[in-house]
């Protein structure tokens, strides 16, 4: 179980459809896509083919598609990026998935803001700066108990756990899940591509398939344990699916 930047672990609702308002793109023209309704939310635009075994950031391969896709959708180049290698890793690795990029998208922007949360930057690299962290998660009101457990070593917390990094991750499952995505031999949950592909192997594993509705809830409702988060990603997942602003 994780926990995301103030979010309360608590359930509400049901799953519910994305309301059609108008959104600006590109050059101030007003994108009037429907927002699909159903889960899951649809893939979105195709990865270009890249060589996922090349050395270093191998997600700098999709810089120029990637520039043509996240501008209209608000989302910073770098982690654009991130997102679809991480989509592309897991379509090789477990075909059988079915994540798309626009899943991870969601979620990193209901986290963070894709990196951005409270004026944190998305350098080149992929690292978050200044990093991001959680509450305190220390059963206050709507928040769960969880004493730390890495002796605040990734969260500056040597009392309870602390949701780090631009996907949010505790402690204890970065250190289960974690993986480098950017070559560089170090998984760091402050790096964007370490922590997209960190998600979506996680989300993977908990869910199974992720193509149909009831793996994809599962993997959502395993990620945050809140049908209001889930109804939340679903939303933004959906738009991003058709081009649009979340």
């Amino acid at each position: 179980m994780k926990a995301g930047v103030g979010a309360a672990l608590t359930r509400a609702g049901l799953l519910g459809t994305a309301a059609a308002v108008v959104l600006l793109t590109g050059c101030g023209a007003a994108n009037l896509t429907p927002i699909p309704e159903g889960v899951p939310p649809g893939p979105g635009a195709p990865i270009p083919a890249i060589d996922l075994n090349a050395p270093g950031r191998t997600a700098l391969q999709l810089r120029a598609w990637a520039e043509e896709q996240a501008d209209p959708l608000g989302i910073p180049v770098v982690s654009f990026e991130a997102y679809a290698y991480a989509a592309a890793v897991m379509a090789q690795s477990r075909p059988d998935c079915g994540i798309g990029w626009t899943t991870i998208a969601a979620i990193a922007s209901v986290e963070s803001k894709h990196g951005t949360h409270r004026g944190a930057d998305v350098g080149d690299d992929g690292k978050v700066s200044p990093p991001i962290r959680g509450i305190a998660l220390d059963g206050s009101p709507g928040v769960a108990t969880i004493r730390d457990s890495d002796g605040g070593k990734l969260d500056g917390d040597d009392i309870y756990d602390r949701a780090v990094g631009p996907l949010q991750f505790i402690p204890e499952t970065w250190q289960r899940w974690g993986v480098d995505a950017n070559g560089d031999g170090i998984a760091d949950p402050d790096n964007i591509d370490d922590a997209a592909l960190t998600a979506a192997r996680y989300l993977c594993a908990m869910g199974g398939n992720l193509a149909e509705a009831p793996g994809w809830q599962k993997a959502l409702l395993t990620y945050n344990q809140s049908n209001a988060y889930m109804n939340k990603v679903r939303d933004r997942a959906a738009a991003y699916s058709v081009g649009r602003k979340a």
